[in-house]
């Protein structure tokens, strides 16, 4: 069955990898994720991620989590661009997330971004997700 919004699923899978208080979680391969995982590793949310062959042609990500003290340091994470409602936001209109101690993911002609280094380029996008 094809996925509707892998994306979603795999910021899903890091929430309740990190509810379960695992060290780490897989999720599948591709481009838009692996650039997600960077901008969130560059922020300090995750500890690292590696790209893994299954076998010919399918890879995995294996997403190391982070934790503070026994408290996961992700709080939130969500999705704000779906599938059926695509939010783009130009850069003057973009919100602080929880005032500056949140980071906003964005999809942008430059390539994905957080918020901070989008407002840093000048450039707008797509918002992707939200994460404290």
């Amino acid at each position: 069955m094809s996925m509707s919004d892998p994306l979603g699923d795999m910021l899903t899978r890091i929430r309740n990898a990190q509810h379960a208080r695992m060290t780490s979680c897989t999720a599948p391969a591709s481009n838009l994720r692996a650039n997600v995982l960077e901008v969130l590793k560059r922020e300090g949310f995750i500890r690292g991620y590696a790209r893994e062959e299954v076998r010919a042609g399918v890879a995995q990500l294996r997403i190391e989590l982070k934790y503070n003290e026994g408290q996961p340091v992700i709080k939130e994470i969500s999705r704000v661009s779906r599938p059926g409602r695509r939010v783009y936001s130009k850069i003057k209109e973009l919100p602080r997330v929880y005032n500056g101690l949140g980071v906003s993911i964005l999809s942008t002609p430059r390539g994905v971004m957080s918020d901070v280094e989008a407002r840093a380029a000048n450039v707008g996008g797509e918002v992707l997700c939200r994460v404290f």
